[in-house]
């Protein structure tokens, strides 16, 4: 088995992610690896040839990017004092191919990642990035579902 040194987290601020980050924090400590933490802002339509009156789809794309910036501000002053060499990093774009850039730019050995654990009619329309990214990952996937809450 390969030898994990650098653990690449995403996350998308949802609970799903938080029950993943368990997973990959825990890894990184035990493992004493690097963790870089991930977030893809992924505007999912780009509707700029419409007329919307009043809106303005940069300033809207700079807010949702703003936003990001500071939960993972947010995020990462939660954990720094306990994970010293964790770095983060903010990117737009499709979330599966951004994952795989940074993992092969980074030469990652092991993503985490949470699941939302859709089915049916939801994983139809919205897809599975977890899926995707370990279908083209260039190194093993771990794919965390929601805990279920009893």
């Amino acid at each position: 088995m390969k030898t994990i040194t650098h653990i690449l987290f995403a996350t998308d601020f949802s609970e799903a992610s938080g029950d993943a980050f368990a997973y990959a924090r825990e890894l990184a400590q035990v493992l004493q690896a690097k963790l870089t933490v991930l977030h893809v802002v992924h505007i999912p339509m780009d509707l700029r040839d419409f007329y919307v009156p009043h809106l303005s789809f940069e300033e809207l794309d700079r807010e949702i990017e703003e936003q990001a910036r500071k939960k993972m501000a947010a995020f990462s002053a939660t954990w720094q004092s306990l994970l010293p060499g964790m770095t983060t990093a903010v990117v737009t774009g499709q979330p599966h191919e951004e994952l795989v850039k940074k993992a092969l730019d980074e030469q990652v050995d092991l993503i985490v990642m949470g699941t939302h654990g859709r089915r049916g009619f939801d994983h139809f329309i919205f897809g599975s990035t977890a899926e995707k990214v370990v279908k083209s990952a260039p190194c093993p996937v771990l794919t965390v579902r929601p805990s279920i809450k009893r």
